[in-house]
């Protein structure tokens, strides 16, 4: 543990699951106060459980990142409980509908933008607002490595993952004087929730999981703490002359040809 993040406060959504709990948790363990979004009541208590023992505050916020009153009540909180609003990860995703654009409807091709897209600008723009009104801050969205390449039957996760990584260049270049900052953080896959699903629906999960590694160069999914740490690090001080950018947390593979 450090105390790298002491006396820093934000708001993590999607923070119950996956990399968002991984971010909520090495931010708290480091030192900073963190108010975490989410859907499950259940998942948010384990969420507070988990970080009891930690340097930092986690309290938990139950919310639906489409409804424009989460991300308000959040960065609310954020300020009511600590006294200012420093960070911003925004991560809440879903993977939506693995169709190719011919089969995907309306109401799927929705579903995912109102998560990905539409979600994500309430978190920013509450952020951002908060951030005028304080001494500036720093904004985390996450990516995907499908924010700069694509694959095949996700056409709208494509779609709305390169929409976060627009969104954060706009966000970056109009707020930048105003001392506020904003990087995307772009993973591959990780050993999260999502991807157990995606292995199980395949019916050869074994079959599944072997064939995904063996793309990587790196030959392995990323545990979410790696890409956590990516996230604390842009989020933090030490980035302090970096905006407007994205950093690939994918093992290489982007990097890769073939």
């Amino acid at each position: 543990m450090s105390d790298r993040m002491s006396g820093l406060a934000g708001v993590v959504t999607g923070a119950t699951k996956g990399l968002g709990r991984e971010t909520a948790l090495l931010l708290a363990e480091e030192g900073a106060s963190v108010v975490g979004v989410g859907r499950d009541t259940d998942d948010g208590n384990s969420l507070e459980e988990a970080a009891q023992a930690l340097p930092g505050d986690v309290i938990f916020v139950q919310g639906d990142v489409r409804d424009e009153d989460t991300s308000s009540r959040a960065v609310g909180t954020c300020i009511e409980r600590f006294g200012q609003l420093d960070i911003m990860v925004a991560n809440a995703g879903i993977l939506g509908p693995e169709t190719p654009l011919h089969e995907t409807d309306r109401e799927g091709f929705d579903e995912v933008f109102d998560v990905n897209v539409r979600g994500l600008f309430y978190d920013c723009r509450a952020a951002v607002r908060a951030m005028l009104d304080g001494n500036g801050g720093s904004i985390v969205t996450v990516g995907s490595i499908l924010s700069v390449t694509a694959d095949p039957m996700l056409t709208s996760y494509t779609a709305t993952k390169a929409a976060v990584l627009g969104l954060t260049k706009a966000i970056a270049v109009d707020y930048a004087a105003r001392g506020i900052r904003c990087n995307c953080v772009l993973p591959g896959d990780m050993e999260t929730p999502m991807i157990e699903a995606y292995f199980a629906a395949t019916g050869d999960p074994a079959a599944a999981r072997q064939e995904m590694e063996q793309t990587y160069p790196i030959k392995r999914l990323a545990d979410p703490r790696e890409v956590a740490q990516a996230i604390r690090f842009l989020a933090s001080p030490e980035s302090s002359y970096v905006t407007g950018t994205h950093l690939l947390v994918d093992g290489g593979l982007v990097a890769k040809a073939y």
